[in-house]
């Protein structure tokens, strides 16, 4: 915030990333839905790469930065974005109906408090008591999530698994790779790793496509397939674009506080655009799961007990979603 109190322009553009990443599950499955998984993955990174290659040749007036990042970064968490990328695809995309596809959403945002867990090994950071319960809330989320319309046991949890594990499990998948991604892009990135988004996403597209030739799917392009394309493609890259901005001057506290809300924005998009009458237990669900999503991030502490607290995206210190871009 501005010295009148008053919020400045950067941090807004980091609200605006947010809100544009929460558009991701309700698009990607009504692509999905009508073209296919894989095919929307390609389609939607494929243009988001040509819309921020453009953006980043317009502004950097060159792209050989990009040859100069760290070999390690480019590999290692290269193939973590891909991997997150065409996993989340598929699990959205094999969802048995639309309201599963909720369910896959809400239990792919098991991240942030996996990014705090492997934050403790991957970068050497601390937390205090709040971890635990922070995790467990989180967890506790994913267990009345995945238990809507029957009873709150076991048993209805095991079932609701087995009947469709392949998109669960992607879905868990792709919050672990995720987790991995944003921790390693701090400790491998360093200073110079702007613009690698453009590579990832270039690569992500790729991948799809390959998938796609070696697993033809079904479906009809028509203007609204388009359009929704065009939409989630440009969001994504305008997110990346907008965090950035947020990230490298605005009120990286408070915008990344606020982070933590994407869950419910993105389910209150996705039962919006498509149609599905939300249960008591999903809600219950997302608000447990960013509960304990910040409750994990507010515990974590400095190395050293002398040292302040520091703030998301500096040295160290674990990443949120997107951060990549500007790093």
């Amino acid at each position: 915030m501005g010295r009148s109190g008053r919020l400045d322009r950067n941090t807004i553009f980091g609200f605006c990333a947010i809100l544009l990443w929460s558009v991701t599950v309700a698009l990607a499955r009504s692509i999905s839905e009508q073209i296919g998984p894989l095919t929307a993955g390609a389609a939607v990174y494929l243009t988001a790469a040509g819309f921020l290659g453009a953006h980043l040749a317009w502004k950097e007036r060159s792209l050989r930065a990009l040859c100069m990042l760290p070999r390690r970064y480019v590999v290692g968490c290269g193939a973590l974005f891909v991997l997150y990328t065409v996993a989340l695809f598929l699990a959205l995309g094999l969802a048995a109906d639309r309201r599963q596809t909720i369910e896959v959403g809400l239990l792919n945002y098991l991240w942030p408090a996996l990014t705090i867990l492997f934050a403790l090994v991957l970068l050497g950071q601390r937390a205090d008591v709040g971890l635990i319960p922070g995790t467990l809330l989180a967890l506790c989320g994913v267990f009345l999530v995945l238990t809507q319309d029957t009873g709150i046991t076991w048993h209805s949890f095991s079932v609701n698994i087995r009947r469709n594990p392949a998109a669960y499990a992607l879905g868990a998948f792709a919050a672990i790779a995720w987790a991995l991604y944003s921790n390693l892009t701090r400790r491998w990135g360093g200073p110079d790793s702007r613009g690698a988004v453009l590579l990832f996403s270039l690569a992500t597209g790729l991948m799809c496509g390959l998938l796609r030739l070696l697993h033809p799917e079904g479906g009809t392009w028509n203007i609204r397939v388009v359009a929704e394309v065009a939409v989630l493609a440009l969001a994504t890259g305008l997110a990346y674009l907008f965090w950035d901005l947020a990230m490298r001057a605005g009120d990286v506290v408070l915008v990344a506080a606020c982070s933590y809300l994407t869950p419910f924005f993105s389910t209150v998009v996705s039962c919006l655009y498509l149609r599905v009458q939300p249960s008591l237990n999903l809600w219950l669900g997302c608000v447990l799961i960013i509960a304990g999503s910040f409750l994990s991030w507010r515990s974590i502490r400095p190395a050293t007990e002398e040292s302040p607290p520091r703030r998301p995206g500096e040295d160290g210190a674990p990443c949120v979603k997107g951060e990549s871009y500007g790093s």
